[in-house]
C-alpha cells in the first residue's frame, strides 16, 4: 500500500543541524539572490576584461567571452538543483554537498580547499581593488592633496571590514549587497560609455602583443584565468539559496533561479559593452583596469571609482561571510569555544587583517586575477564542461604565477 504522506519540509543536513540553531533565518525573496549573485560576480574582474582581450584577440575573446557565459550559466543552474537534490535534506554549503558525493572525509579535502582559495582569493584582490580605486578618486577629486602611498589607501579600505564584518550573516549584508550590486552597474556602464565617449585612442592596433612568444603565451594563459575570474560566484551559490524559504509545494530552487537568470542578465550588460568597446577603444595597449585609461569627464569617472569602491565592500562580505560562518563553526565544534560576540571578533577580524596584510603585500591586480580565476574559479564555475575546466585551471594558474613573480621583480614592495 502506498503511502500518501506528504514528503518531509527540506532541513539542514543532519550533521549540521546543532550549529544551524543560530543560523540565518530562511526569509530571503527571489531578488536576494539576483543582487546577492550580482554582488558575487560582477566585481573587480569586469574592469580588466579589455585587457584580456588584448591578448586573446578578437576572435578567440569573443569566444571564450560568450562561451563562459554559456558554460557558467548552465553551471550556475546545476548547483540550484543539487541544494536540494536529496529529498527532505538542504545542502546549505558547498562542503555539505561534497561530502554527500564523494563522502565525509574525501568530500572535504576535495571540496573546501577549492571553495577557501576562491572566497579568501577574492578577498584578496578586493583589497587591492579597493584601496586602488580609492587612491584614484582622491587623486581626481583632490588634486591638490598631499599624495600617499598606495598601501595606505589599501589599509583605509581594509579598515572598514574590520567594522563590517561583525554584522552576523548573509541577511544582515542584505542593504550592503543591494548597494553593491547598483554600483556594478554603474561603473560598467560609465565604463564603456566613457570609452564610446573618448573614442578610438589615435594609431589603436588590435594586433598581438609584441613579446617573447613564452612571455606571450604566459600572459594568455593570465587572461584566461582574468575571464573565469569574472564569471565567478559560484562558489557561494549553495550559501545564497540557503537562506531562501523552502517547502516541497514551493521548493527554494525555483525563486533562486529566477534570481539567478536575472543576475545573468545584469551580468552581460555589464561584462560585453565593457570587454568589447574597451578594447575596441584602446587595442593592445588597454590597462589591466580599463578605468585608468579614462581621464574625462574628471567628475564622472571619480565617481566610477568610487562605485568600484562600494561594490567591492560589498563584495568581500559576500566572499567572507561563509568563511566566517566555517571558522567560528569548527572552533565551536571541535574546540568547544562558546559562540557569541566574542569569537565573532576574534575570528573575524583575524581573517579581515590577514587578508590585507596579503593584498598590500602583493597588489599585482591583473596578475591576481588570473593566477586565482584559473586556480580556485576554472573548477567551481566550469564544472559543467569539466574538460574547458581542467584547461583553464592549469594553464591560468600557471600564467598567473608566473606574471606574479616576473612582475615583482620591479615592483618596490609597500610603495
Amino acid at each position: 500500500m502506498v503511502s500518501s504522506s506528504p514528503p518531509p519540509a527540506p532541513k539542514e543536513v543532519p550533521s549540521d543541524e546543532k550549529w544551524a540553531e543560530d543560523g540565518p533565518p530562511r526569509e530571503a525573496k527571489w531578488w536576494y539572490s539576483t543582487f546577492h549573485t550580482v554582488t558575487a560576480m560582477v566585481g573587480a574582474g569586469v574592469l580588466s576584461l579589455p585587457y584580456a582581450m588584448a591578448y586573446l584577440g578578437w576572435g578567440p575573446g569573443t569566444v571564450v567571452m560568450i562561451l563562459s557565459w554559456c558554460i557558467t550559466l548552465n553551471t550556475m543552474w546545476q548547483m540550484i538543483q543539487l541544494h536540494e537534490c536529496v529529498p527532505g535534506v538542504r545542502f546549505d554549503r558547498y562542503k555539505d554537498l561534497g561530502k554527500h558525493v564523494f563522502g565525509p572525509k574525501l568530500g572535504a579535502w576535495i571540496v573546501l580547499p577549492q571553495q577557501l582559495i576562491v572566497q579568501v582569493g577574492c578577498d584578496i584582490v578586493y583589497m587591492v581593488t579597493g584601496g586602488k580605486c580609492l587612491m584614484k578618486f582622491m587623486e581626481i577629486a583632490c588634486t591638490n592633496c598631499t599624495r600617499i602611498r598606495q598601501s595606505y589607501w589599501i589599509c583605509i579600505f581594509g579598515a572598514i571590514h574590520f567594522f563590517l564584518s561583525q554584522l552576523p550573516n548573509f541577511n544582515s549584508v542584505s542593504g550592503v549587497s543591494l548597494a553593491a550590486a547598483i554600483m556594478s552597474l554603474s561603473y560598467s556602464t560609465i565604463a564603456w560609455v566613457g570609452c564610446v565617449g573618448k573614442g578610438r585612442v589615435p594609431n589603436v592596433s588590435y594586433a598581438y602583443k609584441k613579446t617573447s612568444p613564452v612571455d606571450y603565451m604566459f600572459r594568455v594563459f593570465n587572461a584566461l584565468g582574468q575571464v573565469s575570474f569574472a564569471y565567478a560566484g559560484h562558489a557561494v551559490v549553495l550559501e545564497i539559496q540557503a537562506t531562501i524559504p523552502s517547502t516541497p509545494e514551493k521548493p527554494s530552487r525555483v525563486p533562486m533561479w529566477k534570481g539567478a537568470v536575472w543576475a545573468y542578465f545584469v551580468n552581460a550588460l555589464c561584462y560585453f559593452p565593457v570587454a568589447f568597446i574597451g578594447y575596441w577603444a584602446f587595442g593592445q595597449d588597454v590597462d589591466d583596469n580599463v578605468l585608468v585609461g579614462l581621464e574625462r569627464p574628471y567628475w564622472l569617472i571619480a565617481a566610477a571609482n568610487l562605485m568600484v569602491v562600494v561594490h567591492v565592500i560589498g563584495s568581500y562580505q559576500v566572499y567572507a561571510m561563509p568563511v566566517f560562518d566555517l571558522m567560528e563553526q569548527k572552533l565551536v565544534k571541535t574546540w568547544n569555544f562558546p559562540p557569541g560576540v566574542l569569537l565573532r571578533f576574534i575570528v573575524r577580524t583575524t581573517y579581515v587583517a590577514f587578508t590585507l596584510f596579503l593584498g598590500v603585500t602583493f597588489p599585482f591586480f591583473g596578475d591576481l586575477l588570473g593566477f586565482f580565476g584559473g586556480f580556485g574559479f576554472a573548477p567551481t564555475s566550469y564544472f559543467a564542461c569539466i574538460f574547458i575546466g581542467v584547461f583553464i585551471m592549469i594553464a591560468s594558474t600557471v600564467g598567473g604565477l608566473r606574471n606574479i613573480v616576473a612582475d615583482s621583480s620591479s615592483y618596490e614592495f609597500y610603495s
